[in-house]
């Protein structure tokens, strides 16, 4: 069974900084992407970075310059380094991982941007 457990979520004030975690532990073979979504209220669910195994990065247009995405192979960790965070990425964010078998979510991190 796979998991996949995020942290670092949490209230920061507008132009802080935060970094979220997730591991991904079980029966885990090959991972092709792991990376972040947000879904903020009442609003769908959105991509904000991914990863692949080779270290190739895509980002919304929304958050570049501003978010960096990162992964530890060797952990099965995938991390998102937001920075100069404003009210509007007020969301929670769910942490995704896609292998050759499945696809995977977190159970997700509230981020909280007061202004």
């Amino acid at each position: 069974q796979v998991q996949l457990v995020e942290s670092g979520g949490g209230l920061v004030q507008a132009g802080g900084s935060l970094r979220l975690s997730c591991a991904a532990s079980g029966s885990i073979f090959s991972i092709n992407v792991m990376g972040w979504y947000r879904q903020a209220p009442g609003k769908q669910r959105e991509l904000v970075a991914t990863i692949t195994i080779r270290a190739y990065t895509t980002y919304a247009d929304s958050v570049k310059g501003r978010f960096t995405i990162s992964r530890d192979n060797a952990k099965n960790t995938v991390y998102l380094q937001m920075d100069s965070l404003r009210p509007k990425h007020t969301a929670v964010y769910y942490c995704n991982m896609i292998t050759t078998r499945n696809n995977y979510w977190g159970q997700g991190t509230q981020v909280t941007v007061s202004s």
